[in-house]
């Protein structure tokens, strides 16, 4: 594995890249608060079986590019940057993988860019064409996102997230996982992205966005999906899942009984299996 830079949308986007440059494209978008590195079990497993792998920073994340104000964080924006990676790649056609925000982005794109599609993974990660309906008929995921509202506030959570040493998002990230399953130097790595001059706010402005961005559309989806989710996910609760699998007419939903919602950290062999059984 090795890390490059390429100049995607308007961005500079650093991306962590593996395996032969002809194999078929496969793009990992990671989710909040990790960034690429969030997929260092998986882009070796991937690349081995000969797929060219990248797995980006995403805008605002460690080393790529931090866009100052909310709007730069729109969905559609967020979606043309993994569009303009594909691009530099030379790549017309990829699979998407993606967990958390990443798995948003990779329904937007399930959605609105299915024609430079081949496949499409999500883990843990809700359409967001479906949360406002489901959270309507089922109140307890109101309580489960309760920081999204929190994030709207501005400055606060920033300064709250940057005390301790980021004790907030490393507490969040290790409480919410089963024991051990996030290594020491991966926080250690995190951290140290963290501490970057706009980080934090470009982070929590992937929240702040969604204000400003109309909702993906709940319309069926043709494209080959599988839906890998960890069952003991503290922040989303299982119906996402079969929400969005029920637009989905090449779908099949993966249900991980023991995983939290960081599951690729929890069981990389078998996400790993599931990948490549998808993909290949």
């Amino acid at each position: 594995m090795h890390t490059r830079t390429f100049e995607a949308n308007g961005q500079r986007l650093e991306a962590i890249v593996d395996g032969p440059d002809d194999g078929d494209l496969v793009i990992l978008l990671h989710g909040f608060p990790e960034s690429g590195d969030a997929w260092h079990r998986q882009v070796p497993a991937l690349a081995g079986a000969g797929l060219h792998v990248m797995a980006p920073h995403q805008r605002g994340y460690a080393g790529s590019s931090k866009p100052a104000t909310v709007f730069d964080y729109r969905l559609g924006l967020l979606a043309l940057d993994v569009v303009g990676l594909a691009d530099a790649a030379g790549a017309s056609r990829f699979s998407v993988v993606g967990h958390d925000w990443g798995a948003v982005v990779a329904w937007h794109l399930a959605t609105t860019q299915a024609a430079r599609l081949k496949r499409v993974v999500v883990l843990n990660g809700p359409h967001p064409g479906t949360v406002g309906m489901h959270a309507m008929r089922h109140p307890t995921q109101f309580l489960r996102s309760w920081y999204i509202g929190a994030f709207q506030i501005p400055v606060v959570p920033e300064l709250l997230l940057r005390a301790g040493g980021h004790a907030w998002l490393r507490r969040a990230m290790e409480d919410s996982a089963r024991p051990g399953a996030l290594p020491q130097d991966l926080l250690q790595r995190y951290q140290a992205q963290w501490v970057q001059p706009g980080a934090l706010t470009a982070m929590l402005n992937w929240y702040r966005a969604l204000a400003f961005d109309p909702p993906t559309p709940a319309r069926p989806i043709d494209l080959p999906v599988t839906i890998l989710w960890g069952e003991q996910d503290r922040f989303l609760d299982r119906g996402l899942a079969d929400a969005a699998l029920a637009l989905c007419r090449q779908g099949e939903l993966v249900p991980f009984p023991n995983a939290t919602h960081w599951l690729h950290h929890e069981e990389p062999d078998e996400v790993n299996r599931q990948l490549l059984k998808a993909l290949a």
